[in-house]
């Protein structure tokens, strides 16, 4: 079901919690101490993308360690990825590029889903599956937030979360897009942070992103 109540339920905290960080984990011993910063700071979500070894494991230590916390796979090329991922705890799944197999499986084991879009007909794809909210990808490579309006100015009821090339300048003009209901971004969650165990710094980031979303949307 495109709008189950459990889909409903992870979209709102979507536009809730606004900026959805995108996190690249390497190492599994990295995941709780990004899942405390991340709750710490004030954004309690990550897109963990499956991109790596790690990501299966990390969304599962996420998961059960932080169980208010949305967590969910990114970069989910294939229906197999997408259950390896909703059985490793994933409450949601976002995709690069739409691919109708992604969608049509999550859609029938109700989990939610974000594909990857960068047209009109992507978008209308999407659309047609029973879908209302899609990710824009890359956004800034795309045309950016100039684009999202010229397109949902023909399609109206779609809603849309920017990723790719945001980042604290840019973020609070998306925001303040009433098409967007979130964006994927990862300055707060950089790699070489996490890799030199950065906490204190990824904790303050967070922080800063969610004062963001805070001060556009109060």
């Amino acid at each position: 079901m495109a709008n189950s109540p459990k889909t409903k339920a992870v979209l709102d905290r979507f536009s809730q919690i606004g900026i959805i960080p995108v996190v690249v984990l390497n190492d599994v011993a990295d995941a709780a101490p990004l899942g405390k910063c991340l709750m710490d700071g004030g954004l309690p979500a990550a897109e963990v993308t499956f991109r790596t070894d790690a990501a299966e494991e990390s969304i599962r230590i996420m998961a059960e360690k932080y169980p208010d916390m949305l967590v969910g796979a990114g970069t989910v090329l294939s229906p197999e990825q997408a259950k390896r991922a909703a059985d490793a705890g994933a409450k949601f799944i976002v995709s690069p590029g739409f691919d109708p197999a992604v969608v049509q499986y999550c859609l029938d084991n109700d989990i939610p889903v974000c594909p990857g879009t960068q047209s009109s007909s992507e978008m209308i794809a999407a659309m047609n599956m029973g879908l209302d909210h899609v990710k824009f990808f890359p956004a800034e490579l795309s045309g950016g937030l100039p684009m999202i309006k010229a397109i949902t100015a023909a399609l109206v009821n779609l809603k849309i979360m920017p990723t790719g090339g945001i980042n604290p300048t840019n973020v609070v003009d998306y925001l303040k897009c009433d098409k967007i209901f979130c964006a994927g971004g990862s300055w707060m969650v950089k790699g070489d942070l996490i890799r030199a165990h950065d906490w204190d710094r990824i904790t303050s980031l967070v922080k800063e992103a969610a004062d963001i979303v805070k001060k556009v949307r109060s």
